[in-house]
């Protein structure tokens, strides 16, 4: 049997051919497509014979909070070839609109927007007080701004978000959503079961339900009921959502975020894969003769980062990139889909060579990965496995059952006084800080963000290639299927006030009949004449009838009311 130094050797040899065959490529765009490959027999679609659409189907993929260094890492550990590796096209910009360190709210709503915003703003318009200088024509202050997902739900396509996070968290919100708070979960939640998106899956079942049901939800709604009503298949466990064949469908695993990948066998064995997740997302909106757009985050390689814990981020990493080797399989099989991939901001800092391990220049490969391989669960697993059994010889035990570290009585005591009862650094930050440290050759800079640029991989027709602004990859999606997402926005929002302010001699409205009604804050409804708009749904009722609207009623912080050009004619 060949040696794992022996197959990690190989692997590089065959990542420098692969690299080698992209030298020499100047071009803006390139064709990757390489019609050899199936994709898994599970799934039914097939290509459309004779289509004319050079590119039918959008899948974005976005390893949140990831960098090269992530990627060199879980090529050591997993000792070959990364799906990623044969489709590097590239470098993204990360920056926001008020800071050279983007959060992953302003950074999805780069990328599903085409404007930048403000951190921790989602699909909206910045402050105009905190802008960077560099930051020219920005959007309107707070005004919602319309998704890549909405332009192509608009266009006739299937649309689809997969997350391991809570689907309500910052990136899967930014495609579907509008708010100046990320925090706002349950308005997020709102949104989205009103945008009539196909698929659904991840994490979050607690914001569909009121505080009454066990969730979260203050305004007394129960959305799973909504949703069932619309026609939705509702799943909550792996069974469930692979025996799904055909519908739409939303797939809540958790109440809050899913489980990470390396700890779902110890504490969550129901919970479906990433790539299960993707391939059956894939298969049920590759049903939609006009084409697909898919949104799949690998949500908790960031939060890996935040916690300085190695085998959490090359495990969730490497889970991720076996789900983007589903979704290539399939745009390698159908030929009309590209597959872009791109991290939001690197977190965490994460370097292979540490302050602490000065004899960087003869480090091996098992300096590197050894440590890590007996590691079988997070450091939140390992503080899980801990308990509130903070004795010196529990915590000895459980880092020695669960990470095969032999932790010394020094390892402990460094871990309490990061630790702190809980004032200082949590159980599982304070673990990571130190193993890393004290056992690994895995350095960290920061518990937080970074501000570098990020790897572009792609795959298929007019893929990219080159330095982008993650602006400019909405604009490039929106390009692909054919719409204008300027165009998409003055169709979604048209703000109330501006429209319906004076009756100027062509039938509009005077200013005093329209207004919100908030008599119950926390469901506000616009009326206009004797029609009524929920604020967060995509409903106008009038005359006892109930229209549903191609897009959702968006109140903003600048008591701006926002309505699709749809509604207009029928008040």
């Amino acid at each position: 049997m060949e040696s794992k130094e022996t197959n990690i050797l190989l692997t590089f040899s065959i990542i420098g051919l692969l690299l080698l065959g992209n030298v020499g490529s100047a071009v803006a765009v390139k064709d990757n497509l390489n019609n050899n490959s199936d994709f898994n027999d599970s799934v039914k679609c097939k290509p459309v014979a004779g289509s004319e659409a050079k590119i039918k189907n959008v899948i974005v993929m976005v390893p949140d909070g990831c960098s090269q260094s992530v990627q060199t890492l879980a090529r050591w550990y997993g000792g070959e070839p990364l799906q990623l590796d044969e489709m590097v096209a590239g470098t993204v910009s990360t920056y926001s609109a008020d800071s050279v360190i983007t959060d992953s709210s302003s950074a999805a709503t780069a990328f599903a927007t085409g404007f930048k915003t403000t951190n921790g703003f989602v699909s909206v318009g910045p402050r105009n007080d905190t802008l960077l200088s560099i930051v020219a024509d920005p959007a309107e202050e707070y005004s919602p701004l319309a998704t890549v997902l909405e332009g192509s739900k608009l266009e006739g396509r299937a649309t689809g978000l997969v997350a391991t996070s809570r689907v309500t968290h910052a990136t899967p919100a930014a495609f579907a959503s509008h708010v100046d708070n990320r925090n706002n979960e349950s308005e997020i939640m709102e949104q989205m079961v009103y945008e009539d998106i196909d698929v659904v899956f991840g994490g979050g079942s607690q914001y569909l339900l009121p505080v009454a049901d066990g969730g979260k939800r203050t305004d007394g709604e129960n959305l799973t009921e909504v949703l069932l009503d619309r026609g939705y298949q509702y799943v909550d466990n792996e069974t469930e959502m692979l025996a799904l064949s055909s519908g739409n469908a939303w797939g809540l695993f958790a109440s809050g975020h899913m489980q990470p990948d390396i700890d779902r066998a110890e504490f969550a064995p129901e919970e479906p894969s990433l790539s299960n997740m993707t391939e059956k997302a894939i298969e049920l909106l590759c049903e939609d003769k006009d084409g697909f757009f898919l949104m799949v985050e690998g949500s908790q390689v960031d939060w890996a980062g935040h916690a300085n814990d190695p085998i959490y981020e090359v495990t969730d990493f490497l889970a991720f990139d076996e789900a983007v080797k589903v979704a290539v399989d399939f745009a390698r099989a159908d030929g009309h889909t590209l597959v872009i991939v791109f991290p939001d901001h690197n977190t965490g800092g994460m370097t292979i060579g540490s302050y602490y391990d000065s004899e960087y220049d003869d480090t091996s490969i098992e300096d590197v990965v050894t440590p890590l391989e007996g590691m079988n669960i997070t450091a939140a697993g390992v503080a899980k496995k801990i308990g509130e059994d903070l004795s010196y010889d529990n915590i000895k035990s459980q880092l020695k059952t669960w990470w095969g570290i032999d932790a010394t009585d020094d390892d402990v005591t460094e871990i309490l006084e990061l630790y702190n009862n809980g004032k200082d650094l949590s159980l599982d930050y304070a673990i990571s800080k130190v193993i890393s440290r004290n056992h690994t050759v895995i350095g960290w800079t920061t518990n937080g963000h970074c501000g570098e640029d990020v790897p572009l991989w792609a795959f298929g027709p007019d893929s990219p290639a080159g330095y982008m602004d993650n602006t400019e990859i909405a604009e490039y999606i929106a390009d692909k299927l054919k719409f204008d997402l300027a165009e998409t926005n003055e169709h979604l929002f048209v703000e109330v006030g501006e429209v319906l302010s004076e009756d100027n001699g062509d039938g509009t409205l005077e200013a005093d009949e329209y207004l919100l009604d908030t008599t119950d804050p926390e469901n506000p409804v616009l009326k206009i004449g004797d029609a009524e708009l929920p604020v967060n749904k995509n409903l106008l009722i009038k005359d006892g009838v109930t229209h549903e609207l191609d897009g959702i009623v968006v109140y903003a912080m600048t008591d701006k009311v926002y309505i699709p050009t749809e509604a207009l004619s029928l008040v």
